[in-house]
């Protein structure tokens, strides 16, 4: 008689006990097992939390064939390696070992299932879950709380390098009531009369020690001035009373995503971000004509000093740069 299987035979394999199933202590031994994985897991977030927060950026150790290498960042990969790699460990550990052992076959159906089969698809859910057997082992059941514990903090922690958020970053900058615009380049102080009708230049705050600060502390500060003839000007009162003598300022930075503002048009007196094409039209208070910046540029109340040279009669009243971070901006 031949053994061979015809085409719609399948071979039926008989159930083979694991050691843990027949075996008291080896289910304990799993069980410890499991719990000893979970807690290098927890192990390795404790060393990832410790090396960020006690361990500076300026110790290094020898290692050989590595060389120097900072122990902050080595104890933060490390950390993070452990917490990951043993707390998966200890799952497929878990599963393989003390989990539920039976097949289950479950045939596939077209379209809705009948009733008969959602219910045994609940029994067959909840005789899944009574597998895992989380209730009876406590052991496993503390040990996987602390490891899942301590491996959401570490996340929450690295959060903080994000920064504030950008509302909060973007209200502050350095012009301040009195400040004097300067050329960029050139940092030279602008008489009104320096610019004549349809002239454009961008002037930046006048600060002490400005070539010495970092770029994110004045990256926030352009400011182009654009002058147009007083009755051009289709503003609120208030509006037009932050211009002087037909100049009017905007900040240089897009309303949309944060790109420069660099191109004016002469004769529709419209600015263009090159980024997106937003368009913003000058005499209407760069009023958004087109494209997708959600508010117009926010604009710098300015007059002179005694001197004549122009200057800030006041900070920004509103955040400058992007408004997506600000859904009901207008």
């Amino acid at each position: 008689m031949s053994n061979e299987l015809t085409p719609n035979e399948n071979p039926v394999v008989q159930h083979e006990p694991r050691a843990t199933d027949t075996n008291p202590k080896a289910e304990k031994r799993a069980e410890q097992q499991v719990a000893i994985l979970f807690g290098l897991s927890a192990l390795g977030s404790i060393l990832l939390v410790y090396s960020y927060v006690f361990v500076t950026k300026d110790v290094f150790i020898f290692i050989p064939v590595m060389g120097n290498q900072n122990a902050q960042q080595l104890g933060i990969g490390i950390g993070m390696a452990m917490s990951l790699f043993f707390i998966g460990m200890a799952a497929i550990h878990w599963a393989k070992t003390l989990m539920s052992d039976t097949e289950v076959v479950n045939h596939r159906h077209e379209f809705r299932s009948s009733d008969q089969d959602r219910e045994e698809f609940v029994q067959t859910v909840k005789q899944g879950v009574a597998g895992v057997q989380l209730g009876r082992r406590k052991l496993i059941k503390r040990s996987l709380g602390a490891a899942i514990g301590l491996f959401a903090v570490p996340p929450v922690l690295l959060l903080r390098d994000l920064g504030p958020l950008p509302k909060k970053q973007l209200e502050t900058t350095n012009w301040k009531p009195g400040t004097r615009l300067v050329t960029d380049p050139g940092n030279r102080p602008i008489l009104a009369s320096d610019l004549e009708v349809g002239a454009v230049v961008q002037v930046l705050p006048a600060v002490e020690n400005s070539d010495e600060r970092p770029l994110s502390d004045i990256a926030k500060d352009p400011v182009l001035l654009i002058r147009l003839r007083p009755q051009d000007f289709q503003l609120t009162p208030e509006k037009f009373a932050m211009t002087h003598d037909g100049i009017i300022a905007f900040s240089k930075i897009c309303s949309h995503m944060g790109c420069a503002v660099a191109l004016y048009e002469q004769q529709t007196k419209h600015l263009l971000c090159p980024c997106h094409q937003s368009t913003f039209d000058v005499p209407r208070g760069a009023k958004v004509i087109f494209g997708p910046a959600a508010r117009p540029l926010p604009q710098l109340d300015i007059t002179v000093d005694s001197e004549g040279y122009l200057i800030a009669r006041a900070a920004f009243s509103e955040p400058v740069g992007p408004s997506f971070w600000e859904r009901n901006s207008q």
